[in-house]
């Protein structure tokens, strides 16, 4: 686009023109007055180039004092259109951010509860236990039977403490990632959450190259888009869909999240859009795209673009 110093050199080059016509026409004219003997052809005919020229420059200059004010509109039109997309953009971060902040204290507080209403139980329980374990075997005939049972239910409360554990570290973060993969780890993700809401999820996994930092992403959005389903879509069934979209430039991973539930309409924001948010930003720190398609009525479906793993993209040419 034109900056405005450079739409404005014709404008003050016309106008410079049209006023050398403007001093040629009143230099004519003081000749006129000097010589009143000369034939008149001799002096209209210069009077009337020197109008032409200075009407012509006029036009000239008037056409594009026209064009940039077009111009001028235009840059206008885009700069507000710009600031508005900037003032939503805004917006979109600050309520981002607060949210992310309940959130934050929301999961310390689930996780401050887990450990001490599961995991304390079960380790207090488990200290008894061991205490009445210790009595009866310092007694002089250890009761074999009782040592024998609470023997049994230390066991089984520490297998439980160590559920509760494995639960909040993965919570946190997935293991089996980095030990089984993407396509393992989202097929486990997909079998509890049909455990969990009874909704049925049909997997098509492929494996793809995708840097851990991605790997992650990707899993942490079918996590945040199955939980939308279940909090609510009222959905009957999910399907997931990774591979490889080799129609995309350069060929990109494709990640896709379908539902068959209520959808909704994406001209209105929903009331809770804290999700989506969170989720496209999350793809775009990893160069990716997010596009999301739903109706009223016909369910939702997110689909999600990543570049692969850069030794591992298609070579140009």
């Amino acid at each position: 686009m034109k900056t405005h110093g450079e739409i404005s050199r014709p404008l003050t080059a016309w106008l410079l023109l049209a006023g050398v016509a403007a001093l040629v026409a009143a230099a004519l004219g003081v000749f006129e007055l000097l010589h009143p003997e000369s034939p008149p052809p001799m002096r209209n005919a210069p009077a009337a180039a020197a109008a032409l020229v200075g009407l012509g420059a006029l036009l000239m200059a008037l056409r594009h004092a026209l064009n940039l004010q077009r111009q001028q509109r235009r840059v206008f039109d885009e700069t507000g259109r710009l600031e508005a997309l900037v003032r939503e953009r805004t917006a979109q971060l600050t309520e981002l951010a607060h949210h992310l902040q309940t959130a934050r204290e929301d999961e310390r507080h689930r996780l401050a509860r887990d450990l001490h209403d599961e995991l304390g139980a079960l380790l207090t329980s488990a200290k008894l236990d061991a205490a009445r374990i210790r009595s009866r075997l310092a007694a002089p005939v250890p009761l074999a039977a009782e040592a024998l049972e609470r023997l049994t239910h230390l066991t089984s409360a520490l297998d439980q403490v160590i559920a509760v554990k494995r639960r909040i570290a993965e919570d946190l973060r997935p293991s089996a990632l980095a030990h089984l993969g993407l396509v393992a780890t989202l097929e486990i993700l997909a079998r509890e959450f049909t455990r969990s809401s009874g909704v049925a999820v049909h997997c098509a996994l492929q494996p793809v190259p995708l840097t851990p930092a991605a790997e992650l992403t990707a899993y942490r959005l079918v996590q945040e888009a199955t939980t939308n389903v279940a909090k609510h879509a009222r959905a009957q069934n999910v399907w997931v869909t990774l591979g490889m979209d080799r129609g995309a430039a350069g060929g990109q991973v494709a990640l896709e999240v379908r539902d068959d539930g209520s959808g909704f309409d994406t001209a209105v924001p929903p009331r809770s859009a804290y999700g989506l948010v969170g989720m496209r930003y999350r793809v775009e720190a990893e160069h990716g795209t997010l596009a999301v398609e739903a109706a009223p009525g016909r369910g939702t479906t997110i689909r999600v673009t990543l570049p692969p793993r850069a030794e591992a993209a298609p070579e140009a040419g």
